[in-house]
Formats: C-alpha cells, sequence, structure tokens
C-alpha cells in the first residue's frame, strides 16, 4: 500500500514540475512573440517613416524651403540654413531633390551658410528640357550664385551633381572657394562610357524603354518590374513588383514605402514622383554633355577639391557596380591640381548612408582652405 501511495505522491511530483515547465515554456513563448512583434512594429515603422524624422531635424535647424525666378523664368527651388558660416551650394544626384541632404542639413547647419537646390528636372524647380544640358544647368547654378548666395562658396556635387561643381568650378572660378566631389561618374557616364554599368542597366536603360511602351504609365510600377537589381533576385522581383503595384494603386502620388523591404533598398524611387523622364533621356542619348567635355574641365578647375570615391564593386557578371572605376577614378584625381581622394566603402549615396562622415570631410575642407571662424575648430 505505501509503495502505492509513493508511487502516486511520486506522479504527482512529476506532472507538477512538468506543468511547471510547461508554463514557464508558455511564458517565454509569448514573451518572444511580444518581443518580435515590437521590433517588426519597430522595423515596419522605419521602413515608412524613415524620411521624415531627418526632415524635421532639417527646419528644426533653422532650414527655409524658397524659390528664385531667374531673368528667363527658369524657377530654381531651394532650402536655405542659417548663415553660420562660409557658403555651401550643395547639388543632389539625378532623380533626387534636395530634401535627399536631410541626414547632414542639421549638422552641416553648425558649420556653413548651406543652400541645397533642386536641379532642372527634379523637384519644384523648373521642368524645362531646353535646359537640360550640364552647359545650360551650370550658367543657371552660377547666376544662383552671384544673384542669391552673394558671394563665392564652397560647391558639392554628388553624381552628375558632382559633374556641375566640376563644370562651375572650371568656368566660374571667382564664384568658387572649393568643390567637393561626391562620387561622380566621370568617365563612365556618357552613353559610350556606360553600357556595362549598374547605372546604364539599373536606371538610363529602363527610363529609356519606359518611354517607348504603353502598357504601364506608372514609372515606378514599371521600374520595379524591370529593374536590374531586383532581377538578380529571382522571383523576388516580382513579389515585390506585385506589392509596389498594389501599394502605388491605393497610395495614389505617394512615394513607395513597402514596410517589408528595407527603405535603403528603394530610397531611389522616393522623388521619382517629381523627377522629369526626359531629364534621364539626355545621358541615354548623350546630349547633356553637349559642349562638355569632361577631361578639358577637370584639367581647368584651380580651387581646392577633395574627390569622395565610393569603393569600387563588379557584379559576378562583370558589370560595373560603382560610380566609375578605379583607373578612371585615379585619372579625375591626377588632373583636378592638389587634389585630395578619400575613397570610403558605401554605396552611391554617401551623404545619406554615412551622414556622420560626409559631415566630418565636409568641417575638414573647410578647415583646410580657412580662414575659417572660431567654431569650426570646436569639438562639436
Amino acid at each position: 500500500m505505501r509503495n502505492e501511495e509513493e508511487r502516486d505522491t511520486g506522479q504527482k511530483s512529476v506532472k507538477k514540475k512538468k506543468f511547471k515547465v510547461l508554463k514557464i515554456f508558455l511564458l517565454v513563448l509569448v514573451i518572444i512573440m511580444v518581443v518580435a512583434t515590437s521590433a517588426l512594429g519597430i522595423y515596419a515603422y522605419q521602413n515608412i517613416n524613415y524620411d521624415q524624422r531627418p526632415l524635421k531635424k532639417t527646419y528644426g535647424a533653422g532650414y527655409k524651403e524658397k524659390q528664385v525666378t531667374l531673368d528667363d523664368g527658369t524657377v530654381l527651388n531651394y532650402a536655405e540654413g542659417p548663415d553660420n558660416g562660409p557658403a555651401l551650394l550643395l547639388i543632389h544626384g539625378q532623380s533626387m531633390e534636395w530634401e535627399d541632404y536631410s541626414r547632414v542639413l542639421p549638422g552641416l547647419a553648425k558649420y556653413c551658410h548651406v543652400y541645397a537646390i533642386d536641379c532642372h528636372g527634379h523637384g519644384e524647380s523648373s521642368h524645362d528640357s531646353s535646359k537640360y544640358t550640364g552647359v545650360v544647368m551650370g550658367r543657371d547654378f552660377v547666376r544662383f550664385i552671384e544673384n542669391v548666395i552673394g558671394e563665392p562658396c564652397v560647391v558639392s556635387g554628388h553624381s552628375s551633381g558632382g559633374i556641375l561643381t566640376a563644370w562651375i568650378a572650371a568656368n566660374a572660378p571667382e564664384d568658387v572657394l572649393g568643390i567637393v566631389l561626391e562620387d561622380p561618374p566621370f568617365f563612365s557616364v556618357e552613353p559610350d562610357e556606360m553600357q556595362n554599368t549598374f547605372a546604364w542597366r539599373e536606371s538610363f536603360d529602363i527610363v529609356h524603354k519606359f518611354r517607348n511602351q504603353t502598357d504601364t504609365d506608372d514609372y515606378v510600377v514599371y521600374y520595379m518590374e524591370n529593374s536590374y537589381l531586383w532581377g538578380l533576385f529571382g522571383d523576388l522581383r516580382k513579389l515585390i513588383a506585385a506589392g509596389t503595384r498594389k501599394y502605388r494603386a491605393e497610395h495614389p502620388g505617394e512615394p513607395l514605402k513597402l514596410w517589408y523591404v528595407p527603405y535603403k533598398w528603394i530610397h531611389g524611387t522616393l522623388y521619382l514622383d517629381d523627377f522629369d523622364l526626359d531629364f534621364s533621356e539626355t545621358f541615354y542619348t548623350g546630349s547633356w554633355f553637349e559642349g562638355f567635355d569632361q577631361e578639358e574641365t577637370l584639367s581647368k578647375i584651380n580651387s581646392p577639391s577633395v574627390y569622395i570615391k565610393a569603393a569600387t564593386l563588379y557584379g559576378k557578371d562583370g558589370v560595373l557596380y560603382a560610380a566609375n572605376s578605379d583607373e578612371d577614378a585615379e585619372k579625375v584625381h591626377r588632373l583636378l591640381k592638389g587634389n585630395e581622394m578619400i575613397t570610403i566603402k558605401s554605396g552611391h549615396d554617401i551623404h545619406f548612408e554615412h551622414p556622420d562622415e560626409f559631415i566630418k570631410i565636409i568641417k575638414d575642407f573647410l578647415n583646410k582652405i580657412g580662414p575659417i571662424p572660431r567654431y569650426l575648430s570646436d569639438n562639436r
């Protein structure tokens, strides 16, 4: 009898232990689910709102969006920061807007009097295809410096904006204190130079094909359906394209925001609704470079310069995944007198991906070309 009682007691004890373990397991499982749900919610929120916080900080730092109309009727839209130092003109890359600099604008406002401009055919600046050449745009930006900024300035340009920056320095040296070239695609940017580049396959060729078809009228949808980049992921492109089509149908006129896709992967589509595709076509045909010789332009520059180069990569198919090759980058460096070249491991949009490093480069460059205000030497 005692053995039976002991056995029953033992069985009950085992059951209690098992039940206790089960309770602990279920509690841990609930905690994991709560944490995972919260993390997923934070991830989704960041992907949907990633561009809002930097822009809010930009306006909080004292920036105001303005417009100027040139004497020929061309409207140039720009953001101007507080007057805290030497003038700095920022020229964004193709298909972007001045807001693309929002991650660095608050930091730069501590050291500079920043002017971040919308290029022709972008944002709220004039969309006039007769203006879509480097020479014409360069002349308008010189007029902007002389009539709006009103003093010589440092000019920093990203991508095609870097090519414009070089033109300004070469042709209006009296208006330029120095230049910062952020990953400009020199010698890999005219049609015969870029057939085997990421930019050609992911941008110019897709835009050209879009303009010559009638099945899809939304370029963002067409791009995602035909993207070279997303095509590298096989069937994933079909899923992302389907999600894009659904999102754009439910949010007409709104930038593409897919909560489940990392925002950095589709940041390039953020401003496409305000981008004139005729601008892209001038790079496909080469007409943007009418009267513009790359080598001659670089060799004419005498102002201080720093050239920021994103590290060169090639795909398995041999496609150049960079603005230009190391050989072409060295050519740029040689042509620029006394140039400082900085290579950084980054994607093309360096100021977006590495804002702190970009701000430091600008600050160090201002310090180098001095004299500078006292506050540039502090540790902020």
